[in-house]
């Protein structure tokens, strides 16, 4: 993970691999400390940027740029597919996709290639909610969709 092993390091490890959506810092940090640990959100930081350093976590950004983070499984990248509305992710095939990075390294001579693909969309849950006049949960005030989100979360 980069950096030493500490006892804020390791709970930010098995808080994070519990999540099984992608999740923000902030919202890492408010399950840390809803889970009676004692950490400092730039500790988070800092835990966050040593495990993507290290290549352990997934990394996609919001509407707003914000950049939001899901532990990566043992074999590896994976591409996902996100709910604009409610967050929730699933991951997809993306065989053609690594192909295709593949083919443009060696095709250049580059070398350490890196790609970001990030696909958005309206889950069948959200979409039958505004089907039925109802709001999608990506109309939640803040508050309420962190405090929700953090339900998929294992503290």
């Amino acid at each position: 993970m980069g950096g030493r092993t500490t006892r804020q390091r390791m709970a930010v490890l098995r808080v994070l691999a519990g999540c099984h959506d992608f999740v923000s810092a902030q919202e890492l940090h408010a399950l840390l400390v809803a889970g009676d640990h004692s950490i400092g959100l730039t500790t988070v930081y800092r835990a966050l940027r040593g495990l993507e350093a290290s290549g352990g976590l997934d990394v996609v950004r919001d509407e707003a740029g914000g950049r939001l983070y899901r532990r990566r499984p043992e074999d590896g990248h994976r591409h996902y597919l996100i709910c604009r509305c409610c967050g929730r992710s699933r991951p997809v095939d993306s065989e053609a996709v690594e192909q295709w990075a593949g083919q443009i390294a060696s095709d250049t001579g580059f070398t350490a290639v890196e790609h970001t693909v990030e696909l958005t969309g309206i889950c069948v849950g959200c979409q039958r909610a505004a089907d039925k006049g109802e709001l999608p949960s990506c109309h939640w005030e803040p508050a309420r969709e962190t405090r929700d989100r953090a339900r998929s979360c294992a503290s």
